[in-house]
């Protein structure tokens, strides 16, 4: 019964019982009544006033019920026929005088009873197996009855002949609505099955199939139907795959470290990125306490409401980690949280160099405005009994620390520049040596006056001239050169070579200074960055800054060989 054909065929089958079972009920139903009213309608017919009279006046004759059973039997209308239809003439207690069968009694009934009470006893009940009528005949010698009974013989004939009938169309029905109802059902099952097996494969995930029906019925609506739901599924899930593929990349491949626990704390993804920040092997194993405990509860996550959050910090080894931790879903119980992992360690460092950046700079500014402010004030104090040579070493000084605060503002704004893109480069074609001689000439005379240093420039034959900017050129060198005066101790050496290899013209400054640790060597272009002894010996932490910025403009090589205390060698290819 779980086969939809078996239950089409059952209620095919039902419907025909039901329907046949009806009429023949109806049918049946209808033959009886109809003849009973048959028969009632003759006895009306035949009992007619006038033949009454005749009953009565036979009464008074001699062997009166032979001559009433007489008339009687001759009457057409009353269809008598001994086999199923009897006429008797009976005494006023129901004896039987005389029948037409012979009987010499008969069955009492209620029209019988009527008629001894001297009214027409002519009622009858469908179910009983006969019909009868019942007249009194009044007369001076006495009162009798005329008693017409039928057996019903011809109805239950016809009945029975009626029920063959009905039987007989009743198998013949069940035949062709059994055959008529597999092909029904083998019509409406085919697609039916077809959508079946095309539903499976859509639930086994296979979107590309679409179900093939001709019929233009309700049924080839819904075929259409399913097959556009299965467009728009494949469609939709493709959309989602591509969505996925591109979230699973950002999040396998960002910065940033992403954790999400479940609501019971434990680790369901992870992106690479937080496992080394949080320098620890994630798994599922893992659990929110285990990380993050001292940093939040992850009951009280779970009770925000979006867009709450929490933003916390922790710090793991060297590194400063930013935490922003939300719940991800407001069911607590398949919900969990969502931790977002930034490193703010180089943020930190720069702000912390960047503030003594503004240290550093102050610093630097200010003693050379000082110097220049003292100074001039001596000269407008004295006037003109000042030595003139005394004027005009002070006027080499005011001009020197000048010059000093120009290198410094000059590398700013070279910075600045660089960094907004708005760094104009000049280039054009210069004699390199020359440029690299006009660098040398103005550093050599503090050098050797005020450090003490032995400064020498060697060129390796003869230099071509290069293309670049040769403003930005000499302030890379020149900020090299004075490092190496400065970082250097008094009585040093600093050698400047010039020369020209297979990559193009080299230039090559060497000291032998306090020289740089591995930290420093690493950061020493970092903005702002200054190693401990340059921290000694002052400065901003902008020169090399700069120098990096405008060799990646102009797209020259650095290299540099450094040691603590053992000095440092910067080679640069033009």
């Amino acid at each position: 019964m779980r086969s939809l054909r078996m239950k089409m065929v059952m209620i095919m089958v039902i419907l025909i019982l039901a329907l046949m079972l009806t009429t023949g009920a109806f049918l049946m139903s209808g033959v009886g009544n109809f003849y009973v009213s048959q028969f009632y309608e003759q006895m009306e017919e035949t009992f007619t006033p006038e033949f009454i009279v005749q009953l009565q006046r036979l009464s008074e004759e001699d062997n009166a019920p032979a001559q009433m059973k007489a008339l009687l039997m001759a009457q057409a209308g009353l269809g008598i026929d001994i086999t199923g239809r009897n006429v008797y003439i009976l005494d006023q207690t129901g004896s039987v005088l005389d029948s037409s069968n012979q009987k010499t009694s008969v069955a009492m009934t209620q029209n019988i009873l009527s008629a001894m009470n001297g009214e027409v006893g002519q009622s009858s009940a469908i179910t009983n197996n006969y019909m009868d009528l019942a007249v009194p005949v009044d007369a001076a010698s006495g009162s009798y009855i005329a008693y017409i009974r039928d057996n019903r013989a011809t109805v239950d004939a016809l009945t029975s002949e009626l029920l063959s009938i009905i039987l007989r169309a009743l198998v013949l029905g069940l035949v062709i609505c059994v055959i008529l109802s597999f092909l029904l059902s083998q019509i409406l099952i085919t697609p039916i099955r077809a959508l079946t097996i095309g539903t499976k494969r859509v639930a086994a995930g296979d979107y590309t199939g679409r179900v093939t029906v001709d019929s233009r019925d309700e049924i080839g609506d819904l075929t259409q139907n399913f097959n556009h739901m299965a467009k728009v599924l494949q469609d939709t899930i493709a959309e989602a795959e591509n969505e996925r593929n591109k979230l699973s990349t950002l999040f396998l491949h960002m910065t940033d470290g992403v954790v999400a626990f479940n609501a019971a704390g434990s680790v369901i993804h992870y992106n690479p990125a937080a496992t080394q920040m949080l320098a620890q092997n994630l798994s599922d194993q893992t659990t929110f306490d285990e990380i993050f405990s001292k940093e939040a509860e992850l009951d009280t996550l779970l009770t925000l409401r979006r867009p709450q959050y929490i933003e916390t910090q922790k710090t793991v080894g060297d590194r400063e980690l930013e935490l922003f931790m939300a719940p991800f879903s407001s069911d607590h119980t398949q919900g969990g949280v969502l931790v977002v992992i930034h490193d703010v360690t180089e943020q930190r460092r720069s702000e912390q160099l960047k503030r003594e950046f503004v240290a550093n700079v102050s610093h630097e500014l200010r003693t050379p405005l000082t110097n220049i402010k003292s100074y001039a004030e001596t000269i407008v104090d004295t006037g003109d009994e000042l030595p003139p040579e005394l004027r005009q070493n002070f006027m080499n000084v005011i001009i020197s620390e000048a010059d000093r605060m120009t290198r410094i503002v000059q590398d700013l704004l070279t910075l600045s520049k660089i960094d907004y893109g708005k760094m104009e480069m000049n280039i054009s074609r210069f004699p390199f040596l020359k440029a690299v001689q006009n660098v040398y000439d103005a550093a050599k005379l503090n050098a050797e006056q005020n450090h003490h240093h032995t400064m020498t420039l060697t060129c390796d034959g003869p230099i071509p001239d290069v293309n670049g900017d040769r403003e930005r050129i000499e302030q890379v060198i020149t900020n090299i050169v004075s490092n190496a005066v400065k970082y250097t101790p008094d009585n040093g050496k600093i050698t400047v070579t010039d020369g020209v290899t297979a990559d193009g013209v080299f230039l090559t400054i060497k000291d032998d200074g306090i020289g740089m640790d591995d930290e420093t060597g690493r950061r020493m272009f970092d903005r702002y960055y200054r190693g401990d002894k340059s921290r000694q010996k002052g400065g901003n932490g902008l020169g090399l800054a700069t120098v990096k910025k405008i060799a990646e403009v102009l797209g020259v090589k650095i290299s540099v060989n450094t040691a603590p205390d053992e000095g440092t060698e910067f080679t640069f290819i033009f």
